[in-house]
């Protein structure tokens, strides 16, 4: 891109729903640039090494790329490989460890333009100049934004809110705090790798959202205390040894620990979309946005993928974001 060029469309995110807008605006004939903070799809290089996916290969699909896998569901790796071939097949190079530290939107001569000003996450490398663009994607995700513990001794080192495999935690006593898939699956994980698992969740039941496979396996081992079950109870201290609990009757208890994975889920990056001007509403903070084009309400500002959910991160996933951009490049160019 030359220097003072504007582009049609910035796209900021580099992950499945960032690609297929990518691959959409290639199609329409529209210049844009890829922005991503990490590495090439780095939600996905960020799960546990040993995910299988929920749902069916076609389903991860875009651009039209078949995804083969060895089982009925793809693996992790076998997501990684995918991607990094459709990257490739469509000649699609991203900026790669270069984040967006801020955007900038003013009314041109040539009409509506956004600057985006970049910094290198690599150390070392000098920022890249700034960006300058007619729309801007927002295919952000939300794995920079877990949901954090707020008690006392959460800053401690022991405590992660993120899980990549069993192997560290071998030899230890480690809680998992949380209902969901991720917790459930890392706990089980470890339980199977000969770590000492407790399991602890404020519901009294677990998430409903389970895999249909993982929900007989985690009640199976709770109800044979094989996993340690703590459920209705939540965390009121973090010690560098133990653990302080407190029941539903509201009694404390102090359980042995020696790591904490508090796998809660994950939010959007509000304070960044707040200064775009995009506005949060209702209980599940949504992102304001048009359901059917998913521009926001500053003109030229699209969102795409997980973003679009707020905090119901269950009801955006790769299967459904990777349309987004189809959506948002047919309305850029309707209202060129």
């Amino acid at each position: 891109m030359s220097a003072g060029a504007v582009l049609d469309v910035a796209i900021v995110g580099g992950g499945p729903s960032g690609l297929a807008t990518a691959i959409e605006c290639q199609r329409a004939g529209l210049s844009y640039e890829v922005i991503e903070k990490g590495s090439l799809v780095d939600s996905i290089r960020r799960f546990p090494v040993n995910m299988i996916f929920f749902t069916t290969p076609e389903l991860l699909e875009i651009g039209g790329m078949p995804l083969v896998c060895h089982r009925e569901k793809p693996s992790r790796y076998e997501a990684l490989v995918y991607y990094r071939k459709v990257a490739q097949r469509y000649g699609l190079q991203p900026w790669l460890f270069t984040r967006v530290a801020r955007v900038e939107r003013d009314g041109a001569p040539d009409g509506n333009v956004f600057t985006l000003h970049l910094k290198s996450e690599r150390e070392g490398i000098p920022d890249p100049g700034p960006v300058r663009a007619r729309n801007v994607v927002l295919a952000i995700g939300y794995y920079e934004n877990p949901n954090r513990l707020d008690v006392p001794g959460a800053e401690l080192d022991k405590v992660s809110y993120r899980y990549v495999e069993t192997h560290p935690y071998f030899g230890s006593k480690v809680a998992v705090i949380g209902g969901g898939n991720s917790a459930a699956e890392a706990a089980l994980e470890l339980f199977r790798a000969g770590v000492e698992v407790t399991l602890i969740h404020r519901g009294e039941t677990l998430s409903s959202h389970l895999k249909y496979w993982v929900r007989p396996d985690i009640e199976n081992r709770l109800a044979r205390r094989e996993i340690a079950g703590w459920l209705g109870c939540v965390v009121e201290e973090i010690r560098m040894d133990s653990l302080v609990l407190r029941d539903r009757e509201g009694k404390t208890h102090e359980i042995p620990n020696d790591f904490v994975l508090a796998l809660l889920g994950y939010r959007p990056p509000y304070r960044f979309l707040e200064s775009l001007g995009v506005r949060s509403e209702g209980a599940d903070g949504r992102p304001v946005t048009d359901p059917e084009t998913f521009a926001t309400e500053v003109p030229g500002l699209y969102l795409a993928g997980g973003v679009v959910a707020g905090r119901r991160t269950n009801m955006v996933f790769i299967e459904n974001g990777r349309f987004h951009g189809e959506a948002i490049v047919r309305h850029i160019c309707a209202t060129r």
